[in-house]
This record gives structure tokens, sequence and C-alpha cells, in this order.
């Protein structure tokens, strides 16, 4: 996993997905035009938000699940040993997370 990081609470690790590197046209696309997908790949999830009883509630997503999520969902970071096509890691809540991609 990337960073060696472990989630807490509600909290999740996604991997986004690069983006395209041609337009449909075939137009090659600058970094500065590219439009960052909303979609990626959870590596971990978090043990789930404690409530004020002291139980936990389950996480609906599990390490695997393709996601579509918000435009502003989590925190980006650059994983440094990943190559430049492998996308950002995300740390973002569960419930910015949309639905699972089947």
């Amino acid at each position: 996993m990337a960073f060696n990081l472990k989630p807490i609470a509600d909290r999740i690790i996604v991997r986004r997905e690069s983006a395209d590197d041609k337009s449909a046209g075939g137009i090659v696309l600058p970094d500065s035009a590219k439009n960052k997908p909303q979609r990626g790949t959870v590596l971990a999830v978090g043990p789930g938000r404690l409530k004020k009883d002291g139980t936990r509630t389950a996480m609906q997503l599990k390490a695997g699940d393709r996601v579509l999520f918000t435009s502003w969902a989590g925190d980006e970071f650059q994983d440094r040993k990943a190559s430049k096509g492998d996308g950002e890691i995300l740390v973002m809540h569960e419930g910015d997370v949309m639905c699972v991609i089947s």
C-alpha cells in the first residue's frame, strides 16, 4: 500500500484512475487541460465510525472496490514510488463515495 497508510474511523484510501492523455478527437492534452477522473480503486478502509455507545458502524466498502466519488472528495497525496500514470492517492470519508462500479 502507498505510504503504508492505515485509515482510521470511516476513512478510506483510494487510488484515483489516471486521466486520459488524448481527447476523443485524438488531440494530446497537456496536464493543465485534463479533467481529474472521479473514479478509483479502494486500497484500504478504516474500522468504521465510532458511535456514542462505543460500537462501530460497519463499513460498506472493502479493499479492491472500484468506486465513483464526488469531485471535491478527499485530500490528495502523490505516491513517489508510483509511475506517472498510476494516479494519485486520496484519503476520504466513506460518505464521499457515491457508488461502487461493478
